[in-house]
Order: C-alpha cells, then sequence, then structure tokens
C-alpha cells in the first residue's frame, strides 16, 4: 500500500506537544505568572500557592486526557452553538 517516495520517518519529539510538569507550556506559565502575581506581589502567599496547587492539577488532569486540550478548549467554547442537538 506504501508508495515508494512518500513516507518519511518522523521522530517522536516532532509530533508531539512541549509540556512542562505534564501540562502545556502556555498554560504553566500563565498558571505560574498568576500564582506569582498573588503570592508575591499582593503578599498572599497562601492563596498564591493554592491558586498553583490547584491551577496545575486542573490541568494536569486535562492534559492527560487531551495533551492539546488549550489549543481546542476556546474553538469549542465559541463554536459551541453550532455543536448542539
Amino acid at each position: 500500500m506504501d508508495v515508494e517516495g512518500f513516507e518519511v520517518p518522523l521522530h517522536r519529539a516532532l509530533v508531539e506537544p512541549i509540556l512542562l510538569g505534564g501540562v502545556p507550556r502556555a498554560v504553566a506559565i500563565v498558571n505560574g505568572t498568576l500564582a506569582a502575581a498573588l503570592g508575591l506581589g499582593l503578599r498572599m502567599w497562601v492563596a498564591g500557592l493554592l491558586l498553583w496547587v490547584v491551577g496545575h492539577s486542573i490541568a494536569v488532569f486535562a492534559a492527560k486526557r487531551d495533551p492539546h486540550f488549550a489549543e481546542i478548549l476556546p474553538r469549542h467554547l465559541r463554536q459551541r452553538s453550532h455543536l448542539t442537538c
């Protein structure tokens, strides 16, 4: 079935998303920045740490189900009315 010259082996790192601590990179940076701003900037240490732990845990749970959830979620929220039954 394979056509000669049209198959190229790809390394796994080229097709997998970049994760930091099991979370997509952009989500981890936003979550860490918000938690640091709350903890350091507003001097609410416990609330900043709690925000980071809860946010990171939810993001890890979502990334285990779908590593591309950060890209798909905004599209789903925009097109929600088109997909209802």
